[in-house]
């Protein structure tokens, strides 16, 4: 039988959650800077509705964790699960902590690359580990499966729909920066996703 996830793989899953539970709270809910897929959809929910992102992420990431299990296979859902469930109790715990990070809410610029900073690397990190930080991730790993697309390019697919709806609760101008973000944090993913060698997965 195989192993879930080795200690290693565990424990960079988990890190990679908690740098991005970091920065979705410290940054981009206190700055107005959002993101796109499922991260920046539980932003926007948490505008209209004022419920946590760690409640509405595992709901929608629920969701999309079915739509991509046919092309993903069955081993890639616990992991994904175990990213979702690491990611809601970091941004419980930073709920909990209050904000940790320089208010950057004047300076949307620098916002948005920090932001950009923490998505990517975390988000980098969990799926470098065979896991999701979100449902986007799920959507993103299926269309660039279908559509022989790099990652990156995928995620800014789903980043790009996301945005528009943000539009909804967030300027223009935070919505420019939040362009910023996303392309600068699918980029990152990528290189952090392809750094090195990756080794056998366990």
């Amino acid at each position: 039988m195989r192993k879930f996830l080795s200690p290693a793989r565990l424990a960079q899953l988990a890190l990679g959650a908690a740098i991005l539970a970091f920065g979705l709270f410290n940054i981009h809910s206190r700055c107005r800077i959002t993101e796109g897929g499922v991260l920046g959809m539980t932003l926007l929910i948490r505008r209209w509705t004022g419920l946590s992102p760690a409640v509405s992420e595992v709901a929608l990431d629920a969701i999309c964790y079915l739509l991509g299990l046919k092309y993903l296979g069955r081993a890639f859902l616990p992991r994904a699960a175990a990213a979702t469930g690491c990611y809601a109790l970091f941004y419980a715990l930073f709920e909990r902590t209050g904000y940790l990070f320089p208010d950057l809410s004047g300076h949307p610029l620098a916002a948005a690359a920090a932001g950009a900073l923490f998505v990517g690397l975390g988000v980098g990190l969990v799926v470098r580990a065979g896991g999701a930080a979100g449902g986007d991730d799920a959507l993103a790993l299926v269309i660039s499966k279908r559509a022989r697309w790099p990652i990156a390019r995928a995620y800014l697919l789903t980043d790009t729909t996301v945005l528009l709806l943000s539009l909804s609760y967030i300027p223009l101008r935070n919505i420019a920066c939040s362009l910023i973000t996303v392309t600068l944090s699918s980029f990152i993913i990528g290189r952090v996703q392809a750094f090195g060698p990756r080794g056998k997965k366990t």
